[in-house]
């Protein structure tokens, strides 16, 4: 696993399962206090025999094979819950757990074929579905603005905007990248795509042990980025926005990086005056677990939301730092019929459930996974004429359309 770590003699080393401990995040692992908050938190904690402080302890006691022959860990759908309750503070969702699930998805005699799928199709097509890189940007035609193109404009852009996979080629996801591309044109941002050059940033199959996987989109994207000029990258996935955040700087790729959702949040006062239709919806917000347990972003989204015409904003009971995991992350979004096949309750039914509970009529997201997830989930349980699910982006940009 090709996680950098800072050396005792000054340099930077590769992090591996065998060198764990010798580094300063893996000898603090062994501070652990076995308190049994991270089993406790985790929402699949009742399901898995090896929570992290079962892990640790069997890294310290030399039985990490046992928990390697296990397929506990694909249960871990990196939701950060652990990590951000830990009381020492401990790295174990972006530092741990990769590195335990890497060498336990090698033990495994079969891969879950859904999760095999996604990976076999991100090697080939660069995106999860398959779909054709000739696609990727085919979206921009029905966008009603200009969506510019480096490779064809030829020129600096200000904001290069990583438009993402499920953007890219799921119809509800271009209705984000349709959003997004409006509330960009309104605002004046001198922005562009990288269109068809584009692939998967990768953070999740990094996060589900394809540390292969990752590497590869990383041999194509960094030099990718290298090859134009811009100010600052911008993407609508929670996830890209951590990999390009904490993990591609250490390859190369050194440039500052922005969720949509907080890059306006930080321009409200140009937007609220292009913000004249009035919705009158009751929305509740699901806090997206990248965004908000591992970066801390709660209130941006909601000031974003505060500013939008004839929105009541309402919460959840699990919100913020409690909120509750979509289960799309490390993996999830391609392990559902694993799950049911375990018995296992969806995160998004249970996400769902909670919402309905609000009498929100809107559920709002900053994350393009958590559209399908939910809308799926608000038609299995039959809520689908109470409430639909809505990115931030898209509930500004249809209170544009006076």
């Amino acid at each position: 696993m090709a996680l950098a770590t800072a050396d005792p003699a000054g340099g930077v080393m590769e992090l591996t399962l065998d060198n764990l401990l010798e580094t300063p995040d893996g000898r603090k692992l062994l501070s652990c206090i076995h308190c049994g908050v991270c089993a406790g938190t985790c929402p699949y904690g009742e399901e898995m025999d090896f929570p992290p402080r079962r892990i640790i302890g069997m890294l310290r006691e030399g039985f990490i094979e046992e928990v390697l022959a296990s397929e506990s860990l694909l249960k871990c759908v990196t939701c950060y819950a652990c990590h951000a309750k830990c009381s020492r503070g401990l790295r174990l969702t972006d530092v741990l757990l990769p590195l335990v699930k890497e060498q336990a998805l090698l033990r495994l005699p079969e891969v879950p074929a859904e999760l095999q799928k996604a990976f076999a199709n991100t090697l080939r097509y660069g995106n999860p579905m398959g779909e054709s890189a000739r696609k990727r940007a085919a979206w921009a035609a029905t966008a009603g603005v200009p969506v510019p193109i480096l490779s064809e404009i030829k020129r600096p852009v200000d904001v290069l905007w990583l438009v993402e996979c499920f953007p890219s080629y799921h119809p509800r996801g271009q209705d984000n990248s349709r959003a997004t591309a409006k509330l960009l044109h309104a605002l004046g941002v001198d922005f562009a795509i990288l269109g068809n050059e584009e692939k998967c940033v990768g953070e999740c199959a990094r996060m589900a042990g394809e540390s292969g996987l990752f590497e590869t989109l990383n041999d194509s994207t960094v030099p990718l980025l290298s090859k134009y000029a811009f100010k600052l990258l911008l993407t609508g996935g929670a996830h890209a926005y951590d990999a390009l955040k904490y993990e591609y700087p250490s390859r190369g790729a050194v440039h500052p990086v922005e969720h949509t959702t907080l890059f306006l949040a930080q321009r409200l006062d140009a937007l609220r005056p292009l913000l004249t239709k009035k919705l009158g919806y009751t929305v509740t917000y699901h806090d997206t677990c990248t965004l908000g347990r591992h970066n801390g972003f709660y209130e941006e989204p909601r000031r974003v939301l505060r500013a939008i015409p004839g929105v009541k904003l309402v919460e959840m009971t699990h919100n913020r730092i409690n909120a509750m995991c979509c289960g799309g992350g490390g993996g999830g979004m391609w392990l559902d019929t694993y799950f049911k096949a375990k018995g296992m309750e969806r995160l998004a039914d249970r996400c769902v459930k909670e919402a309905i509970a609000t009498g929100a009529n809107v559920l709002a997201v900053s994350c393009p996974y958590e559209i399908s997830r939910f809308e799926d989930a608000l038609k299995v349980l039959g809520h689908d004429k109470q409430m639909v699910v809505r990115d931030v982006v898209e509930l500004l940009a249809e209170a544009m359309e006076a």
